[in-house]
């Protein structure tokens, strides 16, 4: 196990992933690109690395069309008529808030403006101007706000803080817009974290969202970092949120999962052990994430994500054959942890499909055996 990770070390120094791996039954190792028996991802259909999507963890193609209007033309127009026509019950519209909030924060960090030029991100400011009743602009201004404060200042300084009460304004004029929307309570979830809500002022949040949608999943893995000991939480009481959750999750629900987002949320320093990728905890939180993704509702937004954890996970356990199947549901998309959090996602991913592919084969997989 140790090998394999100082390889997958090595690979990443590559500029541009140059080496391929070489599957060899019982281990892999590294080959000269173009070798006849070099494990090549791109012979099971897989996008290639350059042509990977970071933004979203999968498709939604009506996103995707807006955004590019909307970035081209810089009109709010199309955001604010997507939205509007996103239903409130479900996680689509949260995804969709947190990716038009993204989006004009990515160009307001690439074009910050001067004398001459308009900083990016624009279209926001605009839409909150012309539009101050929308309750789609109201939200993507909120989380725009949250996104702003965790990329741009250092948490527990003055600028943090100031941006986050500026964000904690900007919910309560959302929530006011939409009564019924959990969207403007979950964004507060970050604004608890970043603000250091009293446990007694986080639940208060917290019984809003249950309110409106208890099955959110989003709304979870938000809740899920406030509890953990990275913020205002603990190992122990973020492991009990998760398996509460998941123990309650009705069918088709993708909480189960919820134990897995845990675990790496709690990651030990060192994780080459064998044992610890061998343990129950680790063991049995990846059962819980397939059982979750195995089941769940046909269209699940969050399933990607879910998926997504589930490959990082079981490349690690070198489940190589369990790995590809998730591969094979989410490949094109690499919007979604672990991938976001390095600086260049698609490389991060492109390296652990490598190796499960290269580990797939060194123990007799190939294309023609993985079922589609």
């Amino acid at each position: 196990m140790e090998i394999l990770w100082a390889l997958m070390a090595v690979i990443m120094l590559g500029a541009i992933f140059g080496p391929i791996l070489l599957r060899r039954r019982g281990g892999i190792r590294l080959a000269a690109p173009g070798s006849p028996d070099a494990a090549d991802p791109a012979d099971y259909g897989f996008v290639r690395q350059e042509d990977l999507d970071i933004r979203m963890p999968g498709p939604d193609q009506d996103l995707l069309d807006v955004l590019d209007v909307v970035q081209r033309s810089q009109d709010w127009r199309a955001a604010s008529q997507l939205l509007a026509g996103t239903g409130v019950e479900g996680e689509v519209r949260w995804q969709r808030v947190q990716a038009f909030a993204g989006a004009a924060s990515l160009e307001l960090q690439q074009r910050p403006g001067g004398v001459s030029d308009a900083p990016g991100g624009q279209w926001l400011r605009v839409w909150r101007s012309e539009a101050p009743k929308d309750a789609g602009g109201a939200a993507v201004h909120a989380e725009f706000l949250v996104q702003q404060a965790f990329r741009t200042a250092t948490p527990g300084t003055d600028e943090h803080r100031i941006i986050l009460e500026e964000a904690r304004a900007a919910v309560a004029e959302a929530a006011l817009l939409s009564p019924g929307d959990p969207v403007p309570y979950i964004v507060e979830l970050a604004v608890a974290r970043g603000l250091g809500y009293s446990r007694e002022e986080f639940e208060q949040v917290w019984l809003k969202i249950l309110d409106r949608a208890p099955e959110h999943m989003g709304a979870h893995l938000s809740a899920l970092h406030y509890a953990s000991e990275k913020w205002h939480g603990s190992r122990d009481s973020a492991y009990e949120f998760a398996e509460a959750a998941a123990a309650r999750a009705p069918g088709g629900s993708l909480l189960a999962a919820l134990p897995l987002f845990a675990v790496y949320d709690h990651l030990p320093d060192v994780t080459l052990v064998r044992s610890f990728w061998e343990s129950a905890v680790v063991r049995n939180a990846i059962e819980g994430a397939q059982y979750a993704a195995h089941s769940a509702r046909p269209g699940d937004p969050m399933l990607a994500h879910v998926r997504h954890l589930l490959v990082w996970f079981l490349v690690r356990s070198e489940r190589w054959g369990e790995a590809m199947e998730q591969l094979i549901a989410v490949d094109g998309h690499v919007g979604a942890l672990p991938w976001t959090l390095s600086p260049d996602p698609a490389a991060e991913y492109a390296v652990y499909r490598a190796l499960a592919v290269a580990g797939y084969e060194a123990n007799g997989g190939s294309p023609a055996t993985l079922p589609h």
